[in-house]
């Protein structure tokens, strides 16, 4: 399976919270491939502490990264458009992480299920 890491996950791991690190490493050792978005790259660059800095680069190369393209832009801004309709507002940068996870046939592991409400998205359940 192919696991689409969501920024929620990507900080656990990284500062050890929630056994989120064990759980990745476990995935690994299951034959299980890790990824992430630039999306999700610019929001941990956003947030990160100096000091992290060394080993979040090492933990982030070992991650394959999916760009932003012209097909996830259009599937993104559709499924905002689409749940605005229906009264909810979702963020566009989850929206641009759930449309690449779509587009690329990719697993999403996120603490923030409610953020991603889509039905044909695939959530990875958490322990």
């Amino acid at each position: 399976m192919n696991l689409l890491l969501d920024t929620t996950v990507l900080i656990d791991a990284l500062r050890h919270r929630h056994g989120r690190r064990e759980l990745l490493a476990q995935t690994i050792r299951e034959g299980h491939t890790l990824a992430t978005t630039a999306i999700n790259l610019a929001e941990i660059y956003a947030g990160m502490r100096p000091a992290e800095e060394t080993r979040t680069e090492m933990f982030l190369e070992g991650l394959e990264c999916y760009p932003m393209t012209a097909a996830i832009a259009r599937r993104a801004g559709k499924l905002k458009r689409e749940w605005s309709q229906k009264g909810r507002t979702l963020a566009l940068d989850d929206m641009l992480i759930a449309a690449a996870a779509m587009e690329h046939g990719l697993t999403l592991m996120t603490d923030n299920r409610m953020d991603f409400p889509m039905a044909e998205l695939d959530l990875y359940s958490l322990p």
